[in-house]
């Protein structure tokens, strides 16, 4: 599972980036936690990007609840432009590597269906 939280940051970023580096440490000491990155775009410098992935939608929603998580990074990731953030991965491909398809964990009726 990959969470996105995008941010937008006028002028000096070195409080936020500070900021981002504190959650990322909260939320690496998680179970279930995978990996993090925190990313600013090339062409606009004022957007940022946070990205995390989970081993599943149990461990980051666990992660959430936990009372590390709510002091340390709660209030950064609530000041996170609103929109989708959690992310179910459909499908995975290695460099050079075939495309593979991944089991939705969603009801049947949302499955996506795969290219042949």
């Amino acid at each position: 599972m990959l969470v996105v939280f995008r941010f937008a940051i006028d002028g000096d970023a070195t409080g936020f980036v500070g900021e981002a580096h504190e959650a990322m440490a909260a939320l690496a000491e998680r179970p279930g936690y995978l990996r993090g990155e925190l990313a600013r775009a090339y062409d606009d410098p004022a957007e940022w990007c946070l990205l995390t992935e989970w081993s599943s939608v149990g461990a980051y929603r666990r992660a959430l609840g936990s009372y590390e998580v709510k002091t340390r990074a709660t209030p950064l990731l609530a000041r996170a432009t609103p929109a989708a953030s959690a992310f179910e991965v459909l499908a995975t491909a290695a460099p050079g590597g075939p495309v593979t398809p991944v089991t939705s964990d969603r009801a049947e009726s949302t499955q996506i269906p795969s290219r042949p």
